[in-house]
């Protein structure tokens, strides 16, 4: 498997997809709420659709398992597949925010070997095939994450999802150094630890396996690493397909 070409050929697409995403919401979305109690919208389904036929045309051969559809979630025992998350960030997408994004990893033996993640409202394409080979694309450059350091000495900063640091969050904070965080919701957050812009991110238990394994080989392949509170390995295709608690660190502080 030719994974550098896979995601080279992804790349279009999830440009694409940007611009679909950001067409629809300018022309106004059309929203619901789905069983679980959380929105959706066309522009969820609709770059669903995109992503998946462009996967399915590049390996008809793995499965793709969405957010957005109920294809192949009952199946167990899966090793290799695919992960999409067609809109990570829902909310901020149907708010005129800017923090979306468009994922899809690919998982081979139940780890992530490729990903990719564009934050159109941003106008930051990520993608990654392999041990340092991670890029940015912004602005028509094409930087490679590997090669990224933070540039100047400053407090450890990692990224929370809330305001409301927990206990045992605050605990792993003290040991690792932790001066100060930011919030952010998206898997933008992965790319950021991966480009070295902030240092890391922590989470208890929640949310699946498609919000985290694009943004997954995308810090791996940049150097950083991610395990569970534990200092376990991140592995996917568990039964539920419920993300373990996670610990994203940086190249810089490892």
């Amino acid at each position: 498997m030719n994974l550098k070409k896979i995601v080279e050929d992804l790349i279009e697409s999830f440009l694409i997809a940007g611009d679909l995403a950001l067409s629809l919401r300018e022309k106004g979305l059309v929203k619901k709420i789905k069983s679980d109690n959380t929105p959706v919208s066309n522009g969820d389904l609709e770059i669903n659709e995109l992503i998946s036929k462009k996967i399915s045309e590049l390996t008809p051969e793995i499965p793709i398992i969405s957010e957005e559809s109920l294809d192949n979630k009952g199946k167990s025992n899966l090793k290799n597949f695919w992960l999409i998350d067609p809109i990570d960030g829902t909310y901020d997408y149907i708010n005129n925010l800017d923090e979306f994004t468009i994922n899809a990893g690919l998982i081979i033996n139940n780890k992530p070997v490729a990903g990719l993640i564009n934050a159109p409202a941003k106008k930051r394409m990520f993608y990654s095939y392999g041990e340092g080979n991670a890029f940015e694309m912004t602005n028509g450059i094409t930087l490679n994450l590997y090669n990224s350091f933070a540039r100047n000495k400053r407090p450890i900063t990692f990224i929370c999802y809330s305001n409301k640091i927990k206990p045992e969050i605050r605990k792993i904070y003290n040991d690792l150094g932790v001066k100060e965080n930011i919030k952010m919701k998206s898997s933008l957050k992965f790319c950021v630890v991966a480009t070295c812009e902030y240092d890391g991110y922590v989470a208890e238990p929640r949310a699946y396996e498609w919000d985290i394994a694009a943004g997954h080989a995308i810090l791996k392949h940049s150097g950083g690493i991610i395990t569970d509170f534990d200092g376990n390995e991140i592995l996917y295709g568990k039964k539920d397909l419920k993300n373990p608690s996670l610990i994203l660190k940086s190249k810089n502080i490892l």
